[in-house]
């Protein structure tokens, strides 16, 4: 029994001075927080956007180094945070982080691993929607966005031409970024630009590299239905963060929106994730926004709202305020609607072949302009004119318009055959007909066949009438 206890004792104190061992080895020595904090420093000086302000950060870690203020962090974790307190202590900069790498896996680089990984990205990307979490109209005709983030333009330029044109025909429209931490400027941009029908200077940034600043205006053209007078609201709060808050004040400052909620995070310097050592890595800003109506940007204070509400009040009381605003902007537009028609109405009655061509034209396109006619609409009326009203000239022109308005559309060419056809036009259906049917093989219409029948219909005809 003593033997027994005697090898009882030894295993356990083997076990112990194990355990110290490795506590010893788990804790961060001197040394390596020595290296990752002059490493940092390097990477501080080489790359931040502000050369001065990297230096007085580096001259503070230094000093608290020195005084030991880092020796009650034993693990990565906790070094990493007390890193990153004390370099927003000097920079006041909260894009800059220091954070732990997560943990590395060796995979072999085989094909079927590259396979793999590009599936996981895409299923990743197709359960996120590219931050397009949630879009319906809600009540009063008020159209609800929650955007997550504003992914690559080049991903998910289709997704956001979705999600706008599912509210195209709203009268309010209410942007959620209460949970958007942010993203690529050039969505930001691209999803602004639908706000505006004039060219707009939205957001500069600086770049350290090449000393450089990139400007950001609104775009002329987007895959959608503009809205540049539909009264629009975002809703913020402090997890709005980046390029979120770059959106939020790109509209605050051209006083194109209303902010609704909290303050945001304040991060207004874009930039890139650089490795410290195995074990930490940093965001580091490279470069940072100017707005080009305050000349400053949000960094350190944030977007701060007109109205100010609790993160549970925010979306009743945008919805609420945004109901107000569709109420308003129906009385407002259906005067101007009125006299739209009107002037429409008055070209059409006062028709005058060889000469109100154009100015229909003219007077439709400035109905599809303000969103109050589109492409369906203007063929509807086309046909009133055609089989209703018996006034196939005007007809012509109406369906000659809508061609020169929505060129890439196999119907309209489609339709407008189909009057000069009526009219016995052949040679000019013949052209449209055979229009319509090259657009839909482009497009993979599904009336494909339909256009094809109707082409060699007027085929059909016109051999009939040379025999």
């Amino acid at each position: 029994m003593k033997i027994v206890s005697r090898l009882s004792l030894l295993l356990v104190v083997l076990f112990f001075q194990m355990s110290i061992s490795t506590a010893q080895e788990l804790s961060l020595t001197e040394k390596y927080k020595e290296q990752a904090i002059q490493h940092l420093s390097r990477l501080m000086n080489d790359f931040y956007v502000f050369p001065e302000v990297a230096k007085k950060t580096e001259e503070h870690l230094l000093a608290q180094w020195k005084a030991g203020h880092f020796d009650q962090f034993t693990d990565d974790e906790s070094f990493a945070a007390a890193l990153t307190t004390s370099v927003q202590e000097i920079n006041h900069d909260k894009h800059m982080r220091i954070r732990v790498n997560p943990p590395y896996e060796a995979q072999p680089n085989t094909p079927e691993r590259r396979i793999e990984e590009r599936l996981d990205r895409l299923e990743r990307s197709r359960r996120g929607s590219y931050g397009f979490n949630n879009v319906e109209i809600l009540e009063g005709n008020v159209g609800y966005l929650d955007l997550r983030g504003f992914a690559g333009l080049e991903n998910a330029q289709a997704s956001a031409d979705a999600a706008m044109q599912l509210m195209a025909r709203t009268d309010a429209v209410i942007f959620d970024l209460s949970k958007n931490g942010g993203g690529s400027p050039r969505m930001v941009q691209y999803l602004c630009s639908y706000f505006f029908d004039q060219k707009v200077h939205l957001n500069s940034l600086y770049w350290r590299q090449g000393d450089e600043t990139e400007e950001f205006w609104s775009l002329e053209e987007v895959g959608g239905t503009k809205m540049p007078e539909v009264p629009l609201f975002i809703i913020t709060s402090d997890r709005t963060f980046s390029g979120a808050e770059e959106f939020s004040y790109n509209m605050q400052t051209q006083k194109r929106a209303t902010l609704v909620g909290q303050t945001t995070g304040g991060g207004a310097n874009p930039g890139g994730t650089r490795r410290i050592n195995d074990n930490l890595n940093v965001f580091i800003p490279v470069g940072r926004a100017i707005n080009p109506i305050t000349k400053t940007n949000w960094e350190g204070v944030g977007v701060v709202p007109e109205i100010v509400t609790t993160p549970e009040e925010a979306l009743a009381k945008t919805h609420e305020l945004a109901q107000a605003a569709a109420e308003a902007y129906r009385a407002e537009t259906k005067e101007k609607y009125q006299q739209l028609f009107a002037d429409l109405n008055s070209k059409l009655d006062h028709y005058t072949a060889g000469q109100s061509e154009e100015e229909i034209l003219e007077q439709l396109t400035i109905c599809r302009e303000v969103g109050l006619l589109g492409e369906g609409d203007i063929n509807i009326m086309g046909y009133e004119y055609l089989l209703e009203y018996k006034k196939p000239l005007i007809a012509e022109s109406i369906f000659r318009a809508n061609t020169l308005l929505h060129p890439n559309s196999a119907n309209v060419f489609d339709s407008y055959g189909e009057a000069l056809m009526m009219r016995g036009d052949l040679a000019a259906s013949l052209k449209n007909y055979q229009r319509a049917v090259d657009i839909a093989k482009e497009n993979q219409d599904r009336d494909l066949e339909l256009f094809e029948k109707n082409l060699a219909n007027v085929k059909q005809q016109l051999s009939e009438e040379k025999e």
